[in-house]
């Protein structure tokens, strides 16, 4: 049994990974006892700083949004003419097709080939 030493120890080490982890960590926000928060200019000036990547995140948000939406929409539009251009070849194909049988079974031979 020599080989399920390795083996075991090896389990071990994973499932002790696995656990740390999975572990819930402790999150460090904003500590109250940071020193250079401790000003009313600093809290200020963090929060101008927090609002202003807000902002840029949220002007690219916006900008990403339209540009998919209007990729979007262009696909959306060439698909509709591509159906459309689908369907009508579909109908001729069929009018031609109904135009063979009843020919053929009208007695035109020509028309009854597969």
């Amino acid at each position: 049994m020599r080989g399920a030493e390795p083996m075991k120890f090896s389990i071990s080490i994973c499932i002790a990974a696995a656990c740390a982890a999975l572990a819930p960590s402790a999150a460090l926000a904003d500590d109250p006892n940071d020193p250079t928060m401790r000003s009313a200019a600093a809290r200020a000036r963090d929060r101008a700083i927090i609002k202003r990547m807000n902002q840029q995140q949220l002007a690219y948000v916006r900008e990403r949004d339209a540009r998919m939406m209007q990729n979007y929409r262009q696909a959306q539009s060439g698909n509709q003419g591509d159906y459309a251009d689908a369907r009508a070849d579909y109908s001729r194909q069929m009018a031609a097709w109904r135009r063979a049988v009843a020919a053929c079974n009208a007695g035109r031979w020509e028309y009854c080939d597969n």
